[in-house]
């Protein structure tokens, strides 16, 4: 398995006596790392039997699709934890053997969950920036066939975070034939990829999570301090999602509330940001729930809604970096403003 240089896996991309310079060259570079970072967290059966049946139609989707399976496929949606199971689950599907695939619990699935199969290369870019050095020891080996019967699975967890040298480098493989090799990007939305990566892969979408996709609450004022529970926090950031469609509209009110001592904490902030993504999502396929879907979707052409998306990212590296949840939020809503103006 080969490995990004920030992801927190470690590599065991070459089997035991391979002599070729490649696979050597990559386990070299990942063994570096392996004394640098933890070793690959694996996915339990049970959580990807729970992943499966809470994302089921779209692992129906996978198993179909195992039949002639893409050279590229994207999932989007859902939760990193989810993105990843269900990846791996399509790894364990490509290579399973038994009589009803995945069992995910045979050697060859247990091997993917825990991204210890030699034919698996997970970089995980949530550790950081997928680099172009990563992906060029990952093409050293993809001229060579599949080590074991089944298929090649290179995943790119949180693929937004290929560089952009990088990005354009594993395009130039994905433009080239790889017969027995399957491609896997993770990311929230797939606007968050490059598109000339999106063109050449099957999408699928995964469900939301429970919480953001419950029914909305009634209308009221935006509640202010510590949130204690987890419909409570959803509560709260729908009640602000409200308030920042009122100040996209006017220019007014956003200020009061960001502006109140505790009136933000981290954890609100970050569900504002994934429920404004889940909105950006929802205005791109014509179905917004909330007023703020609305404003993208009537409001904002499509640049407006890709600079909408790059910046709720920046917004939540921000809140990552320990930025004041107020200030990454007042930050968040100007841009937001200037662009639903700059389109009306």
């Amino acid at each position: 398995m080969a490995t990004s240089k920030s992801t927190s896996t470690r590599a065991t991309g070459k089997p035991a006596g391979a002599k070729t310079p490649s696979a050597r060259g990559v386990a070299s570079a990942a063994v570096k790392n392996a004394a640098e970072d933890l070793p690959p967290r694996p996915v339990s059966r049970e959580e990807a039997v729970t992943a499966a049946a809470r994302q089921a139609r779209v692992a129906a989707h996978l198993c179909a699709l195992a039949k002639r399976p893409p050279q590229v496929l994207i999932l989007e949606g859902g939760t990193p934890a989810d993105r990843e199971a269900m990846a791996l689950f399509w790894t364990a599907r490509l290579n399973c053997r038994e009589d009803e695939p995945p069992c995910l619990s045979c050697r060859r699935c247990s091997q993917a969950l825990a991204k210890t199969h030699r034919d698996l290369f997970f970089l995980d870019g949530s550790q950081g920036t997928i680099k172009i050095e990563t992906v060029r020891e990952l093409r050293s080996i993809l001229g060579e066939p599949p080590r074991d019967d089944g298929f090649r699975s290179v995943i790119l967890h949180e693929a937004q975070s290929l560089s952009t040298e990088a990005a354009n480098a594993l395009l130039k493989s994905l433009e080239e034939p790889r017969p027995g090799t399957c491609f896997t990007l993770l990311a929230a939305q797939r606007e968050r990829l490059l598109p000339t990566l999106v063109s050449r892969g099957w999408v699928l979408t995964l469900a939301w999570p429970v919480s953001l996709r419950a029914g909305v609450p009634g209308e009221g004022d935006c509640v202010v301090g510590p949130a204690d529970t987890e419909g409570e926090i959803y509560r709260r950031a729908v009640d602000l999602a409200g308030t920042l469609a009122a100040f996209l509209r006017t220019g007014r009110g956003w200020f009061q509330i960001t502006g109140a001592r505790g009136a933000v904490d981290r954890e609100l902030a970050r569900r504002l940001t994934v429920l404004c993504q889940r909105e950006l999502a929802r205005a791109m396929t014509g179905a917004p729930a909330l007023d703020l879907g609305l404003i993208f979707a009537r409001d904002m052409d499509a640049r407006g809604r890709r600079t909408v998306d790059v910046a709720l990212a920046e917004c939540q590296d921000a809140l990552d970096a320990n930025v004041r949840p107020e200030l990454a939020l007042d930050w968040l809503a100007t841009r937001m403003h200037a662009l639903a103006a700059h389109r009306s």
